[in-house]
């Protein structure tokens, strides 16, 4: 995973899924001073840039005096929705993660996913520091390599599953007019197409035969060359399979908990409809969902915490959508504020507080555990 280094030998997990004597190491950073100078640049110079640059290229020169005076009570607001949007996602986890008897309570559980939260601000590629930390909390629990992978697989599909569906939804039904708001086709249809050719790639995924893998393998026996590499692929496809198809047996069991993936989405763009009602006006509902999905694509560059590019993708958004440019500029940077500081700073001290369980953890007798079984049809 980038930025992040593999545990020793002490800290691996045996075969039977129990954590090995010593196995109390958490991933850790590889941040030399250069890199660490680098990275505080750059924070720096994006923020100074969106703050202070940005407006002023745009001829916004009070902008960054609007930000200053916005409505406290909406901004307070904006800061309790971004609390419950960790709540649903800590609801989200205990429903695919936890069941049953399992040494990951609601304390473990809090400390895992802000500690994840934090590292998938803190470092690129879509999040992969966060599903890196949680796979290694998970493991040390105790839980097996395949289980862990499985269920990875089945949260991401499940939080990302309210994604693409809402793309589709509010896309559509914008260009339709059914959704008030202006219905440009490339900010409304081409994304919504995007979401529907994730759902279908996803949900055939799902319908690949349980022992896939052995059945490439039986296929590509004796090519060297490639063999390899495509059993390696079929291995990973057959893998997505499994955590695609364990979400979609946690829906048919209709758990509660998994409305936090709904939770998750919908508290934190009502952080950003509170912001812009902080600062005098606000977008229709369905423009405001839109231009939020649209901006998060920006996650996916290799920026920190995806500043720039979500606040770009965002404003960009809402001025294809005729949104007030100075309104747009301050209403988003003032959500960024609550989306990357508010679960980055608890984030760090639930990691120092993870490393602590995970020690308590290794003193533990082995013990099964029961959170969730292992990986499903």
């Amino acid at each position: 995973m980038p930025g992040l280094r593999r545990a020793s030998p002490t800290g691996a997990t045996r075969d039977d899924g129990h954590p090995r004597p010593g196995g109390d190491e958490l991933p850790r950073i590889r941040l030399t001073r250069g890199r660490a100078l680098a990275a505080l640049v750059f924070v720096a110079s994006a923020l100074a840039f969106l703050y202070f640059v940005l407006p002023k290229l745009l001829g916004l020169n009070e902008t960054w005096n609007r930000i200053q005076h916005g409505n406290a009570w909406w901004l307070a607001l904006g800061a309790v929705l971004e609390v419950c949007s960790f709540l649903g996602y800590i609801a989200l986890f205990r429903g695919v993660f936890v069941g049953g008897e399992s040494r990951v309570g609601w304390s473990e559980s809090y400390q895992i996913t802000m500690a994840s939260l934090a590292a998938t601000r803190l470092f690129a590629a879509a999040g992969a520091g966060g599903i890196a930390l949680t796979a290694w909390a998970l493991r040390r629990s105790g839980m097996g390599r395949r289980t862990v992978a499985c269920r990875l697989i089945a949260f991401m599909a499940l939080l990302y599953g309210v994604y693409m569906v809402t793309l589709v939804i509010a896309g559509v039904g914008l260009y339709l007019g059914v959704i008030p708001g202006q219905a440009p086709f490339a900010i409304t249809i081409v994304p919504a197409i995007f979401g529907a050719v994730v759902i279908v790639l996803f949900l055939g995924i799902s319908m690949l035969p349980v022992d896939f893998a052995r059945l490439v393998g039986s296929r590509t026996a004796g090519r060297r060359r490639t063999s390899r590499l495509v059993l390696r692929l079929a291995d990973a496809s057959a893998t997505a399979g499994r955590g695609v198809r364990t979400a979609i047996d946690l829906l048919r069991a209709r758990r509660p908990s998994l409305l936090g993936a709904i939770a998750w989405w919908g508290f934190d763009i009502a952080v950003l409809w509170a912001c812009f009602h902080a600062f005098g006006a606000s977008p229709p509902k369905g423009v405001i969902v839109m231009s939020y999905f649209v901006g998060m694509l920006g996650n996916t560059l290799p920026l920190p915490g995806g500043i720039g590019g979500v606040d770009g993708g965002m404003i960009g958004a809402f001025t294809a959508f005729g949104v007030d440019v100075e309104l747009s500029i301050v209403a988003v940077l003032a959500y960024r504020a609550f989306a990357f500081w508010l679960p980055t700073l608890p984030g760090a001290v639930a990691y120092l507080q993870l490393r602590r369980t995970v020690h308590r953890w290794g003193a533990e007798p082995p013990g099964v555990f029961r959170g969730a079984s292992e990986a499903t049809s």
